[in-house]
C-alpha cells in the first residue's frame, strides 16, 4: 500500500506548549518542526498558536494536519481529549478546505520522553523538545497507518459552521 503524496502537519496539543512535526511530500519520513506556546484560546492576540501552525500549514502548502487525540488506556476520552477535540475544530475551521484529522496518541509523550533520554537528552532540554518528538511519533504513526490500511488515519475533525452571535433585537 502507499501513502498519499503531500506534506502533513503533525500535532501535538498540550495545555502549555503544543509540538509541531511536518513530513516530506512522499508522506514516508516525519520530523520535528517547532515547540509552540499554547496561547489560544486565552490570547485576545491574532497570532495565536493556532494561527502559527495555520501560517505554517499555508507555507508548505500541507495536504492535512494530523491532531493527537489524548485518549486513556482503556480508550476513554477525558478533559485532555475535550481539549485536543475542540482545537482541532478551531484548527479545521481556520485552514479550510485542508482536512484536519485525529489520531489516537496515547502514551506518545511517555514514548517521546523515553526517547529522549534514552537518545542522552538531559532533563531540562527535555522539555523543550519533548512536545516536538511527541508530534513527530503522532505523524509518523499515522502515515504508517495509511500505509498498512490503504487509507487516511483515524477521524475526520467536521468543520462546525460558524453563526453569527445574535442582535440586542434577536436577529443575525
Amino acid at each position: 500500500m502507499s501513502v498519499r503524496p503531500g506534506v502533513r502537519l503533525g500535532v501535538d496539543v498540550g495545555t502549555v506548549r503544543v509540538g509541531v512535526a511536518l513530513c516530506d511530500p512522499s508522506g514516508i519520513l516525519a520530523t520535528p518542526h517547532a515547540t509552540l506556546r499554547r496561547t489560544w484560546p486565552d490570547a485576545e492576540i491574532t497570532d495565536d498558536d493556532v494561527a502559527q501552525i495555520v501560517a505554517l500549514g499555508v507555507e508548505r502548502q500541507v495536504v492535512e494536519i494530523i491532531v493527537g487525540l489524548p485518549r486513556s488506556l482503556s480508550g476513554g476520552e477525558g478533559p485532555s481529549a475535550q481539549a485536543a477535540r475542540q482545537y482541532a475544530s478551531e484548527l479545521a475551521h481556520r485552514v479550510a478546505p485542508v482536512d484536519v484529522r485525529l489520531v489516537d496518541e496515547r502514551l506518545t509523550s511517555v514514548s517521546a520522553h523515553r526517547a529522549l533520554r534514552d537518545s542522552g537528552v538531559a532533563g531540562r532540554r527535555q522539555r523543550e523538545v519533548v512536545d516536538q518528538a511527541a508530534a513527530v511519533l503522532i505523524l509518523q504513526a499515522a502515515l504508517d497507518e495509511e500505509r498498512s490500511s490503504g487509507r487516511p488515519p483515524g477521524e475526520l475533525v467536521q468543520r462546525q459552521k460558524r453563526r453569527r452571535p445574535k442582535t440586542k433585537d434577536g436577529r443575525r
